[in-house]
């Protein structure tokens, strides 16, 4: 039987982590994820899922209406009782709460996604014509303040490529361990620099999804759609002085077709990536906080910066909206800006 790829076995996990969850959740809600099954991910519904229980623990802990029942005893007939001022009343609750003497806070960006799983259950509830009305459709979406775009500079890439290879200005400790890890490492920093993919589309990569012959590989995108991008010579050569270790290096089972391993000989997890990154960026950027989605959002900014089309971008970056790009790659606004000021002229050449 063959093995499951890395996302088919992150979906499954998912399905049994939503599994377990929804038996603690009132019985319409199993209709609910059975409904919206065929339009959403794994991840989406239990993302659902963990915020529908922390919503309706409020609403048995914090409301008049429903103090002190029990979350699987809440029946459709309950859920009418619910207004527009409960939900506002949970979004304000999600701001700073405490479960089990551990303090959780929620910005907007989170108040939001919470609002979004309320939204969906009720929309699906309301079309199936088991409320009669829809009173999460009344609640505005927390406004969404734009951070500040972080990135990495030209001379910043460099020194975080150049460290991956030689390691000067790690502690002796850490350069024992980058001794094992840097041909891994400088790969893995280039693809994300070279190509602008996601953590979870590197981490799900292996070795037959690599073409030297096309300078091409193969990722899955969010949803699970499978696209191939390109990389530079200076990828290929980075990934090229990789392999051979790779190629030497007995996998743990289910890990034997991962492109990147841990020091376990296991497949890399996000985690994992996500240290690995700060490892370096905190050497050569200490005042950045910087992600593997920064080195994302560097490679969008050098890309436009070169094409000069933000359409281009969009799609390597698989975002359906062009909208999602130029709100998170730096330097596309200031630049379309920089170039109006100069489009029109005051006076016309004599």
């Amino acid at each position: 039987m063959k093995e499951l790829d890395y996302f088919s076995h992150r979906d499954e996990e998912n399905t049994l982590k939503l599994r377990d969850i929804r038996m603690e959740l009132p019985f319409f809600c199993s209709e609910f994820f059975l409904g919206i099954e065929q339009n959403t991910t794994p991840l989406t519904r239990l993302g659902y899922a963990r915020d529908l229980k922390l919503f309706f623990e409020f609403l048995t802990t914090d409301t008049e209406e429903f103090y002190g029942m029990k979350i699987k005893d809440i029946k459709i007939e309950d859920l009418k009782k619910v207004t527009s001022t409960h939900i506002e009343m949970f979004l304000s609750y999600v701001s700073v709460y405490k479960q089990d003497e551990i303090t959780y806070r929620n910005g907007e960006r989170a108040k939001a996604r919470k609002l979004s799983a309320i939204r969906a259950l009720f929309k699906y509830l309301f079309k199936k014509e088991k409320l009669d009305r829809n009173v999460a459709a009344k609640i505005d979406t927390p406004k969404i303040h734009e951070k500040p775009i972080i990135r990495l500079e030209g001379d910043e890439v460099d020194k975080m490529l150049d460290l991956s290879i030689d390691g000067n200005g790690f502690s002796q400790q850490q350069k024992n361990f980058h001794n094992h890890t840097k041909a891994r490492d400088f790969a893995m920093l280039s693809l994300f620099l070279g190509t602008g993919i996601r953590i979870s589309e590197c981490v799900g990569l292996n070795i037959e999804d690599i073409d030297f012959k096309e300078n091409a590989f193969r990722i899955t995108r969010k949803g699970g759609n499978k696209v191939v991008l390109y990389f530079n010579d200076d990828v290929k050569n980075a990934l090229l002085s990789y392999m051979p270790i790779r190629n030497g290096i007995k996998a743990e089972k289910g890990s034997e077709d991962a492109l990147f391993l841990s020091l376990q000989n296991k497949r890399m997890s996000v985690r994992s990536v996500e240290k690995l990154v700060k490892k370096y960026a905190s050497v050569v950027t200490p005042l950045k906080h910087i992600t593997p989605h920064k080195l994302r959002s560097t490679f969008g900014t050098n890309l436009y910066r070169e094409t000069n089309d933000i359409y281009v971008v969009a799609d390597v970056l698989g975002h359906k909206d062009v909208n999602t790009t130029r709100r998170h790659y730096a330097a596309m606004s200031e630049d379309i800006r920089r170039k109006a000021a100069t489009a029109v002229k005051l006076r016309t050449e004599e």
